[in-house]
């Protein structure tokens, strides 16, 4: 089953090559950035962007921001070879912490992720996990479901990028949107502070804000880019990004992370025999 062969937690080996496509959002966008010289950009084929009833782009769909069906594995390229696409660059900020949360978080390792135990990645970390994401899209809202955790976020579009009153913090956080122009701007809040913004020890706090913005491209590809903002932990705004493919042969699974995890305790039984041999 392809989910049992892409759930991030298997055994102590595949562990930090899971964790690497957690922690780097850089190398889940290498598929968006592998036509970006002269040769591959000449054949790239464009289209008129599709569209709704109402006139906006329509982003219905698989989409990926890699893993296998995108990129292949060591020594075999992918089954379905996607066609290139233009360069689509995106702006990054690296995460900088306040000197008391980075004294935090560097203490943390990877046997203290989150999702090592199956729990949500939270926003903006989902979104370039290896498994694919559905949107469904419709004038009142649009949804997308992540294979990945089975997660899913409800996002109803409303001009103000009002959230309700009454928000309790959750792991993947209330988000709204709404269209400016051709880009869906999606504002997220009301986090809890569990979960890590994308790799190892990136702690946040419940302060915890994500504007995001998805554009979809006439190459076929759609382009996703966050700001995120937390005024207790971070001193500036962390930004980051990916370009999504739409896999061909692809669709949402499911994903039992319980199922596939047996070698979690093996792996903290790993690090308390580390510790006691300093």
């Amino acid at each position: 089953m392809k989910t049992s062969a892409v759930t991030p937690i298997l055994t102590a080996a595949a562990l930090p090559i899971a964790l690497m496509s957690f922690a780097s959002p850089a190398a889940a966008q290498v598929p968006g950035r592998t036509n970006s010289d002269s040769k591959t950009a000449q054949s790239v084929t464009h289209h008129p962007i599709p569209r709704t009833a109402d006139g906006k782009p329509d982003m219905s769909g698989t989409w990926q921001a890699g893993g296998v069906s995108i990129t292949g594995e060591a020594g075999a390229p992918p089954i379905h070879p996607l066609p290139p696409i233009d360069p689509h660059p995106i702006t990054r900020q690296p995460l900088a912490y306040k000197p008391d949360f980075d004294a935090k978080r560097k203490l943390l390792t990877t046997l203290d992720d989150p999702t090592l135990t199956c729990l949500l990645p939270g926003v903006p970390r989902i979104q370039t996990e290896p498994m694919p994401l559905e949107i469904v899209q419709t004038p009142k809202e649009i949804v997308i479901l992540y294979e990945s955790f089975r997660a899913w976020r409800r996002i109803p579009i409303n001009d103000k990028l009002q959230h309700p009153d009454d928000i309790t913090p959750t792991w993947m956080g209330d988000s709204v949107g709404r269209w400016e122009g051709d880009t869906f701007v999606v504002d997220v809040t009301g986090f809890n502070d569990k979960t890590w913004i994308a790799g190892t020890g990136t702690i946040h706090s419940e302060q915890m804000h994500v504007l995001e913005h998805y554009t979809l491209n006439n190459d076929g590809s759609l382009s996703w880019d966050a700001k995120v903002e937390d005024p207790v932990v971070l001193t500036k705004p962390y930004l980051t990004g990916a370009v999504f493919r739409a896999p061909v042969g692809v669709r949402v699974e499911e994903y039992e992370c319980i199922e596939n995890n047996p070698d979690l305790e093996h792996m903290k039984k790993a690090r308390e025999l580390e510790k006691s041999k300093k």
